[in-house]
């Protein structure tokens, strides 16, 4: 599976972004997608997921009720829609997928096999 992320870019606190995810390849294969962001200095970490059959969604605690994770079916496609950004939201964010049955794993990068190229998105204050 290749991923494609765009979409990153410089805002303003409490402005609005969309990062978009492509995946070519073995799309049949995906369990999940999931997004993920590094911070200088700081470790990975989880942002948001969605399951590909059934489009179940999962957000870390720092970005439940401002981010919004959708799927298009027809595009292959997930969309990590961010509002009433901050400047902690800065970071690379990175998109990908697993084909494992992650269940309650669903926010470990460690099972995550195939990754995209980090979008950076930089929140001024």
């Amino acid at each position: 599976v290749q991923l494609q992320a765009s979409g990153g870019g410089l805002v303003q606190a409490g402005g609005s972004l969309t990062l978009s995810c492509a995946a070519s390849g073995d799309t049949p294969s995906i369990y999940a997608m999931g997004w993920f962001r590094q911070a200088p200095g700081k470790d990975r970490e989880f942002v948001s997921a969605i399951t590909w059959s059934r489009s179940g969604t999962y957000y870390a605690e720092s970005v439940k009720g401002r981010f919004t994770i959708s799927r298009e079916y027809d595009k292959n496609t997930a969309n990590l829609q961010m509002n009433s950004l901050r400047p902690e939201d800065t970071a690379l964010y990175y998109c990908a997928v697993t084909d494992r049955l992650v269940n309650r794993l669903i926010n470990r990068r460690n099972q995550y096999d195939y990754w995209g190229q980090g979008t950076q998105v930089t929140v001024s204050s």
